[in-house]
């Protein structure tokens, strides 16, 4: 029986997903990686085995099917010690504004599903007296914009739930990690225009993750730039800031 600490990450086939599933298994953690697709995951299994020397693991998971979670829990071999959300469809602003099964597949996608998950996992681990819960969210969600603020709306939702979280599963022995990791170079992001200087690599990200579980940090601007940005941006006068086009 392995005495090694065990991550599960939902959303382990995003390129964020891949890369903090390899920081932890680099660092000695078994994974198990959750997604919609097993099978497509089983790759990248099997490569964290060969690579690493862990155990590594697959796990069918739909963050919009609510109904499927309480099985999902109840269904693992065992709970792990680190929990990871990194979920996430940015989708099409435009598009949202008027198609409106659009608009709440994004807010689910960001807010609800994740959210209820995550609240899950901290009910379990808080019975069992501890664990790390760890949810990906964004700087959108510091404001809302309107290039996005559908997507921007739901992070933010995510954050202020992971932070009464935080809270709550303190007093019980379990730590609650934010994470707003910026612009990242990902699949989701090919074809927009990202700035420089404010973008970083996914395993930058893995690494900032793993960092903050071992650290026990509540909440990770993985670039620092972006706090700075953020807190300028957050105290901008309402009427100022809704006339900038951004």
């Amino acid at each position: 029986m392995t005495s090694r600490k065990s991550v599960l990450v939902l959303g382990g086939s995003s390129d964020i997903g891949r890369a903090t599933a390899r920081a932890f298994a680099k660092a000695g953690y078994d994974v198990a990686l959750a997604g919609r697709d097993a099978a497509a995951l089983s790759p990248d299994a099997a490569d964290l085995h060969a690579r690493y020397a862990i155990e590594a693991s697959t796990q069918v998971f739909d963050v919009l099917d609510i109904a499927s979670f309480e099985s999902f829990v109840a269904g693992l071999p065992a709970l792990p010690d680190v929990v990871i959300s990194i979920v996430g469809l940015l989708g099409v602003q435009q598009d949202a504004e008027s198609d409106l099964v659009h608009a709440t597949t994004i807010m689910r996608s960001n807010y609800e599903g994740p959210s209820l998950i995550l609240g899950l996992f901290a009910q379990k681990f808080l019975g069992r007296g501890h664990g790390t819960v760890v949810g990906v969210s964004s700087v959108a969600g510091d404001r809302g914009r309107a290039s996005n603020y559908v997507y921007g709306s739901a992070k933010a939702g995510f954050s202020a739930f992971l932070s009464g979280l935080r809270a709550r599963a303190s007093r019980g022995g379990v730590h609650v990690v934010t994470v707003k990791p910026g612009f990242v170079r990902t699949k989701m992001t090919e074809g927009m225009k990202l700035i420089g200087p404010l973008t970083v690599e996914a395993p930058v990200v893995g690494d900032a993750i793993l960092g903050a579980v071992e650290n026990k940090t509540d909440v990770i601007y993985v670039s620092g730039i972006w706090r700075l940005v953020m807190l300028i941006i957050k105290t901008l006068p309402e009427a100022v800031f809704k006339k900038l086009k951004f």
